[in-house]
Order: structure tokens, then sequence, then C-alpha cells
């Protein structure tokens, strides 16, 4: 008698536990430091400016953004636990989505965990979870479509849902920042591309064939591209309640003034780097560095020593691995990291901050948590744990100049900077 192959148990309680651990950590002196520092001096009266709708300002962004710390603002009150609630929210948000679509795409217990460690140690998560910025709306969003996606192509029977929900997750990305443009289109393109080849005769029409059995192009272009362009518009409806500098010409007419606010030319500031910068782990910025809250203290934003190098390794295997052995996560996850970067190779942005290496970054790391599940895997299991747990240790060491711990003096920053750039 044959018996049935056992079935991946789902990780979900490790999700669920690795999300509240991080949030808690997060949470640990979120008030800290007690006034706006770096772009938070933009963003928190940005959304001050959203609950009085008085004048609008910072016009070179989305809304969504500002309209979460908003709500943060409007519950907790106007105060650092009031900005920062919700960012932090976003980043536990970001990181149980993100370990789920692992999950659906792999259904690797391996990946799935390696991932969530690997991501909450990568510092860019850690360090936006606890500012007041857009970038991590993005991020939250896009994990969360990703999310739904990879569960609608794993259980073709919940679909139709998945997708309606993946397709307001991509409106509110690019509703955060337009940095999610690129990568938001690639979801609906690869709908059409795996139905153009399967061949099928009715094209439009046909429910048969990946990536989700049942759902038709058309339907999906709803979902995909029609719905995600709607909710954008949607979190534009505060803009046409401003009584100075509101939404008078109609979105079109705002879009070219957003358009024209990010590709001025600006001054050039100590801080921007380049695309090559970011893959290497060259340039950090330091988002706070000086005496405040009775103790001299620091928020250095870099990526991991270790994993933003081995990542690129790990990029390549991805890609290989997608192009040579059809694994569609790997080639996915290649994929998705190539088009997040290549918009900066074209951006016509005069100043690019390693910031902006956020979204490339996350799927960096879950590139090397698909290695080192192959590793795991191939029975190299000493090496793939050590990964995550050097990664681990690393963020352990640098937690007080990512989350604001009082410092011993002006000077402490050099037991952090290992770089001379990144001073």
């Amino acid at each position: 008698m044959t018996r049935a192959p056992e079935q991946p148990l789902d990780p979900l309680g490790w999700c669920v536990a690795l999300a509240l651990g991080f949030w808690l950590l997060v949470l640990w002196n979120l008030a800290i430091p007690s006034a706006p520092y770096f772009d938070e001096v933009h963003y928190v009266p940005a959304a001050r400016e959203m609950l009085m709708l008085e004048q609008f300002n910072n016009r070179e962004h989305p809304l969504f953004g500002k309209e979460m710390i908003a709500l943060g603002i409007a519950i907790l009150g106007d105060n650092s636990w009031g900005w920062r609630i919700f960012p932090s929210i976003a980043g536990m948000l970001a990181l149980f989505a993100a370990m789920r679509a692992v999950w659906f795409a792999t259904l690797s217990r391996f990946a799935t965990i390696t991932s969530g460690v690997l991501l909450a140690t990568g510092f860019h998560l850690f360090v936006h979870s606890r500012i007041a910025m857009l970038d991590i709306f993005m991020i939250a969003a896009q994990a969360t479509a990703f999310w739904q996606l990879a569960g609608a192509m794993r259980e073709p029977e919940t679909g139709r849902w998945r997708l309606a929900l993946a397709g307001v997750a991509l409106g509110l990305a690019i509703a955060s920042k337009w940095n999610a443009v690129p990568v938001v289109m690639v979801p609906g393109l690869a709908f059409l591309a795996l139905r153009w080849k399967a061949g099928r005769r009715r094209l439009v029409l046909s429910r048969r064939g990946m990536p989700v059995p049942g759902i038709t192009l058309a339907e999906a272009f709803l979902w995909l591209g029609l719905v995600p362009l709607a909710i954008y518009w949607i979190t534009f409806w505060p803009g046409y309640r401003f009584e100075v500098n509101g939404i008078e010409n109609g979105i079109m007419a705002h879009h070219r003034l957003m358009l024209d606010l990010q590709t001025q030319v600006l001054t050039i500031h100590p801080y921007e780097s380049t695309w090559p910068e970011w893959m290497l782990n060259l340039r950090a910025i330091w988002y706070l560095y000086e005496e405040v809250d009775q103790a001299q203290r620091g928020v250095m934003l870099v990526g991991n020593p270790l994993t933003m190098l081995i990542g690129l390794p790990a990029i390549v295997w991805c890609a290989l691995r997608g192009i040579i052995k059809r694994q569609a996560a790997h080639g996915a996850v290649a994929l998705l990291y190539a088009v997040s970067l290549g918009l900066w190779l074209l951006a016509e942005k005069s100043t690019q901050f390693y910031y902006h290496y956020f979204l490339p970054s996350s799927f960096l790391l879950i590139a090397i948590a698909l290695l080192l599940d192959d590793l795991w895997k191939a029975g190299w299991r000493k090496l793939a744990i050590a990964v995550p747990v050097a990664s681990v240790m690393l963020f352990a060491f640098y937690y007080p100049i990512l989350a604001a711990e009082p410092l011993q003096g002006r000077d402490s920053f050099a037991v952090w900077t290992w770089l001379e750039s990144w001073r």
C-alpha cells in the first residue's frame, strides 16, 4: 500500500511569533527621540496638515503614508507615539506578510522562517518601523500584495478574493511612494505572459491555466489593473479639501506638479548616493546623531554587513535557478529585485539616498533565504543555520545605533562605522 506524501506543516505560528516579537522590539522606546528627526520634519507637519486641511504642502508625494501618520496623531495625540505607531504596525505587517508570501511560494518551513529572521535583522525594516516616513507603508502594502498573490496561485479556490485584496494592496503601495510603480506592474504583466504562453484560443476569457485557474485575463485586469488605480485615486480625496493649494485643476494637473517636484534639480546633499553604492553597502545615512532626551543618541541606516553582501550572489543563484531549473519562486525574487533596482538606473531624480534601496534589499534578503533553503535540502545544514544566526548577532551588536539607545559619548559612532563612508 502506497503512503500518501507527507504534507509540509504550515509555520503560521512561527510567522505570528516572529512578527509580534519584532513589533514588541520596535515598540521599546519608540517615543525616543521625542522630537521629529530626519525626514519626520517633513512628514509629521504634512500629517498635521491632513487633520487641519488648511494648507496643502509636501505635494511631491502621494498621500496614503501621510494619512496613516495623521491617523496615529488623531488616535494617540500629536506626540512621538502618535507619529510612529502606524509605521511600527506597518513594519510588523510587512514582516508577517513577507513570510506568508514565501510560504505560499515555496511550501518550505525553513525558507519561510529564515526569510523572517533575515528581514527582521536586516536593519532596513527595523529602522523604518520606528520613524514616521513613507517607505514602510509602501513595503507593507507590497508584501501584503505578494502574500495574497502567492496564496491565490497556491489555492486557486481562494483566487478571486485574494486577487481583489492584492489589487487594493498594490494601489496602497503606489499611494505611499512612486518607487512601487515598476513592481506593481509585474503581477498583471506576469498573468498576461503566462496565459499567452499557454496558447489559449480565448486568451481574454479563458479560465484555464496558470497562474490562477478559474480567473480570466479580463478579471485579472480588473483586480490587478483597475482596482489599484481606483484605490490610488481614492487616497487623494483629502487633497481636494484643502483650503490653500488644494487639488483644483484635476488629478492629472496635480500629477504633473508632483512629477515636476520629484524631478527638480536639488543642491548636493552630503548623504546622497547611487545604486552601485547601495548594492555594495558603501554609503550609510545617519538619521540622527546628537544629544537628545538627556543622552547622546544615534540612528544609522546601513545594511546588515553580512547579508547585504551575501545577498548579491544569492540573487545570481536565484536567477540561474529560475532560468535553468524553472523554479518559479527563485526566478520571481530575482526579477523583482532587478525591477525594483532598475527604477533607479533610469529615474530622473537628481538626488538619491540609501533608503531607496529598502525595497530591492527586501527581495535580496528573501533571495538569501531561498539559497539557504537549497543548502539545507542539500545537507549543508550547519552553514544554512549559521547565516541567520550571524545576522541576529550583528543586529544585536548594531542595535544601539538602530534604536537610538543612549551612547557613551560623542565619539561612540566609531564602534559601528567600519567604513569611512559610513561616517
